[in-house]
């Protein structure tokens, strides 16, 4: 992050960061779908700064913006402030879900101590990468984080990969949460940012120590079907067989799917993403989005692991579930706070769940959680991929809505 001058040298949109690091603890979070990128990044920063001196800054925005462009702005405003980023597959913020924009959460003031890095793998995979990003842990004098904030590459290898790197430095003690970046759906190429650098086949991290509590809330929404099966054959994100049976005939047997969808992969892919697998866990099950199908081979193809040896049910639900899902979420994190009142939230929301609530379903969400946090700053973005890891194995989710609240 290259910048020497002190932040309220770097008047941006007529208004002053005024260079006051210390002070009450504040989170604040702006969005724009201003066309043009300084203007954009200028509304986004002022709401979310107010004026204030960030200890962190996070931008999550669309692949219709030159994130290069994004990045430059945002620290040519804040100086030699950690930020953090990813390209987005639509935004969050305080006003509500956005297209084509950007959103950027910030916090400062006392009680909050971050460090950030960049862990930069390769189109294989991500663990290293992950790795490598968690180290920023360590940078805080006794090398515990209230939580470690992680944005991956959302098209690059097993997703699973980046929660197992990640742990394996930061250990159990501390909370992984994050998510995958996405490309408007383009499914070609994602973006992550870090200072004002942009790469791809990365995970940017940053490791935030909090005097007060970090509540997080876990939710999807999916209810089982049928009795839990075994993945008795799977490779990678392949599922082969489910107890002992081709794994696509199991599929569309058990959701009596229609002949369309019985011979058209177009028709299964639409078919199939209100219809997620579960993997069931000791107190959980973390859902799988079935992202595709193989009719030669009779396989389901996921974004992320499913292992043999795995119990797994197959999952369904609708638009009246997935928004009692944020409900949930939202009391989950709000738990988490010891009674305290929530001063600013980041969200991490699959982009499945936006294709099942649809326009007005997702301003419904937004509004859900404006009316049960009391109206704070809240920013976050639609993923390919959510990480929510607080305590036992796994850690990665799809289909699945993760909420952060701060105290």
């Amino acid at each position: 992050m290259n910048a020497d001058r002190p932040i309220d040298d770097r008047p941006v949109g007529g208004e002053d960061v005024d260079g006051d690091a210390g002070g009450e603890r504040w989170i604040g979070a702006g969005g724009s779908t201003e066309t043009d990128v300084d203007a954009a990044v200028d509304s986004a920063l002022n709401a979310a700064l107010g004026g204030r001196s960030p200890s962190l800054v996070v931008v999550f925005c669309s692949t219709g913006y030159e994130l290069a462009a994004v990045a430059r702005r945002v620290v040519d405003r804040v100086g030699d402030v950690p930020v953090i980023g990813c390209s987005t597959s639509g935004e969050v913020a305080t006003d509500g879900p956005t297209e084509s924009g950007l959103a950027i959460w910030a916090l400062g003031g006392d009680g909050f101590e971050v460090t950030a890095r960049l862990g930069q793998g390769s189109p294989e995979g991500l663990r290293s990468a992950a790795a490598e990003a968690a180290t920023c842990v360590e940078d805080l004098d006794d090398g515990l984080a209230s939580v470690l904030v992680l944005l991956a590459d959302g098209l690059c290898g097993d997703q699973v990969e980046v929660v197992r790197g990640a742990y394996g430095v930061a250990g159990a003690a501390v909370p992984l949460v994050g998510g995958c970046a996405g490309d408007d759906l383009a499914m070609q190429q994602t973006e992550q940012l870090f200072g004002d650098q942009v790469t791809t086949n990365a995970v940017v991290a940053a490791a935030i120590r909090s005097d007060a509590p970090v509540g997080i809330g876990v939710a999807h929404g999916w209810r089982e079907v049928g009795e839990p099966m075994l993945v008795t054959g799977s490779s990678g994100v392949v599922v082969e067989t489910l107890d002992d049976r081709p794994a696509l005939d199991v599929y569309l047997d058990a959701f009596d799917a229609p002949a369309s969808v019985r011979e058209d992969e177009s028709a299964f892919v639409e078919f199939a993403v209100v219809r997620p697998l579960g993997i069931v866990r000791r107190d959980r099950s973390e859902i799988r989005y079935v992202s595709g199908a193989d009719y030669a081979a009779r396989t389901l193809t996921r974004i992320a692991e499913v292992p043999s040896g795995a119990a797994a049910h197959l999952m369904e639900g609708d638009d009246h579930t997935v928004l009692e899902a944020t409900d949930a979420a939202c009391r989950q994190a709000f738990e988490g706070l010891e009674g305290r009142d929530p001063i600013g939230l980041l969200l991490f929301d699959c982009v499945a769940r936006r294709a099942v609530l649809e326009d007005t379903g997702i301003r419904q969400e937004v509004d859900r959680v404006a009316e049960v946090s009391g109206g704070v700053p809240v920013a976050g973005f639609y993923t390919y991929g959510e990480i929510a890891r607080t305590r036992g194995a796994g850690g990665f989710h799809n289909q699945t809505l993760v909420v952060v609240a701060f105290a």
